[in-house]
């Protein structure tokens, strides 16, 4: 740490993502400070650096990893380059929090996590949606019982995006596949937490838009990876879920937050998240209607946070809390939520989607990572 004993934070990938949810998170905590940036575009590099007034900048991440002014690094660069970056960090002694999916595969997803419980440091996936109000409350409720035994568990998420090129992440052999690890994914993750580990699943992914030319008009490959994914899946409890994604909605714009929604029905009621609203959740019993409420105060935002929830638009200001959350297991000495452990085993789940689609079969899944 340095001398005043704030954490000392090195963002690898300074684009939209991190502008956008990491930078401002981490501005808002004391008890860390950036100390380094890292890009391979050396003019959006150069860029940040004035904007976030940082002097120590790099094309290169695995220098920065071994630079003694970072303690710990937040990885948001594309998929392919996860893996690698992830394990050198854990090497050097880094803490690491990295973007999901964590990599092509469950296989390098498990190098990752290995690397990071064997050098013993803090290691974290960035699934983002964990923190929305809305989902925590919910979580409270099935947790204490609220809700009843939980049966089915349902997530859409339809966005209304362009059908113009997604640069790296419309190529396979970078992001792995489209919208199942982009967006799916986050949704696989929550339902782990909320209802435990998935027993087995079948499913399948389309592309329905080629993408061969960007925003401007110029050509470009087109795309090999799915803009539409969806999943059956059975809980080890004996629960059911529905999974659906698609970036192809047409008229789901949101204000950019694009839809989602993700339900538990349980034996006593429902409850539904929303992320347009992540500080109303909608409840029913028999013989009610779903309805909004309020979330709570005590679910507005992590105990300790710095945030002030009534600050901001509500769908943007909660991704604030993730930051709030990799920082607070560094200081306190322990693991964070959601780990890496959590990031391979919802990689497992959306691996076997895939392969399940390839073989048009249901695909077991193993038991939950130690």
């Amino acid at each position: 740490m340095s001398r005043s004993g704030k954490v000392r934070v090195g963002m690898i990938g300074v684009g939209q993502v991190t502008a956008y949810h990491h930078v401002p998170g981490l501005a808002l905590d004391s008890r860390a400070e950036l100390s380094a940036i890292c890009d391979t575009e050396p003019g959006l590099l150069g860029q940040r650096a004035n904007e976030w007034g940082v002097s120590r900048a790099t094309t290169d991440p695995i220098e920065l990893c071994n630079w003694e002014e970072v303690d710990a690094v937040v990885i948001a660069t594309p998929n392919d380059t996860h893996a690698s970056i992830a394990i050198a960090a854990a090497k050097a002694g880094k803490h690491v929090m990295c973007e999901k999916p964590l990599g092509l595969n469950a296989g390098e997803v498990r190098a990752m996590y290995e690397a990071a419980r064997d050098h013993g440091v803090v290691h974290m996936t960035a699934f983002t949606y964990r923190f929305a109000p809305a989902m925590r409350y919910l979580r409270s409720l099935l947790k204490s019982g609220a809700l009843g035994v939980p049966r089915h568990f349902r997530s859409q998420r339809f966005l209304d995006w362009p059908e113009t090129s997604w640069g790296w992440r419309q190529y396979r052999a970078r992001a792995g596949a489209g919208d199942l690890f982009d967006m799916t994914i986050h949704r696989i993750d929550f339902a782990i937490d909320l209802v435990g580990p998935i027993a087995r699943v079948t499913g399948a992914v389309a592309r329905f838009a080629p993408r061969d030319h960007d925003a401007a008009g110029k050509p470009c490959p087109p795309s090999d990876v799915d803009d539409w994914s969806s999943l059956i899946g059975e809980f080890e409890s004996g629960a059911t879920g529905v999974w659906e994604g698609t970036t192809l909605a047409k008229g789901y714009h949101r204000d950019g937050f694009g839809h989602e929604w993700a339900e538990i029905n349980g034996s006593e009621g429902s409850a539904v998240y929303r992320l347009h609203e992540p500080n109303v959740i909608l409840l029913g019993k028999t013989g009610s209607d779903l309805a909004p409420t309020p979330v709570p105060s005590a679910f507005l935002k992590p105990e300790g946070s710095p945030r002030d929830p009534s600050v901001g638009a509500p769908a943007t200001v909660f991704r604030y809390d993730l930051m709030w959350e990799f920082v607070s297991a560094i200081v306190e000495k322990r693991p964070a939520a959601p780990s890496f452990l959590d990031g391979w085993n919802a990689q497992v789940v959306a691996d076997a989607v895939l392969d399940a689609h390839a073989r048009r079969t249901w695909v077991e899944i193993p038991p939950s990572r130690p």
